[in-house]
């Protein structure tokens, strides 16, 4: 499967790659995943935004943050809210994050019915680009069905839309 952008493809039933590269150099790409104020400019996927974002990007730090639905054109998920918490398990800037990913409520418990992910992100510097390749390990085929079956890829497809032009911003 792809788009004009990302490529994504299934390994071992259970795994997802998404790849794609940005028009930014590897140190900006990164720090657009590190610092709460970016993240909030691109994070989520159209139509929502990031009004909590709490982070501390070290390897046991956690990343707990609330995407809401502002926009009344997505009908029933106007004003949703979801909930989702990440564990740092290792940092290597500006080369990779590693982090476990889970949904939670407010309070930061975790939801035991919703699949975690076990999610590597590495920056490969291209010079002028940065190629982001995303690998999210679900416990079984499942799991990764359910996250699909939800439009996760066409959450981050827009996500990563929101990314690039957060970073042409920045230019």
């Amino acid at each position: 499967m792809s788009n004009s952008h990302m490529l994504s493809r299934v390994e071992d039933n259970r795994v997802l790659i998404l790849e794609r590269t940005f028009d930014a150099p590897r140190d900006i790409v990164f720090k657009m995943f590190k610092e709460p104020e970016y993240l909030k400019r691109w994070w989520g996927p159209r139509g929502w935004e990031l009004p909590v974002c709490q982070m501390d990007f070290q390897p046991g730090g956690v990343w707990h943050y609330c995407m809401k639905c502002v926009d009344q054109g997505q009908g029933p998920f106007y004003g949703m809210e979801s909930w989702g918490k990440g564990t740092y398990r290792e940092i290597c800037e500006p080369e990779k994050i590693v982090y476990v990913d889970v949904f939670s409520d407010a309070e930061g418990h975790t939801n035991e019915d919703m699949p975690a992910t076990d999610v590597t992100l590495e920056f490969v510097d291209m010079g002028s680009k940065t190629k982001v390749i995303n690998r999210s390990v679900y416990t079984s085929a499942e799991a990764l069905k359910t996250v699909l079956d939800m439009g996760m890829e066409q959450g981050i497809s827009e996500t990563w839309d929101r990314l690039e032009e957060a970073l042409q911003s920045l230019k």
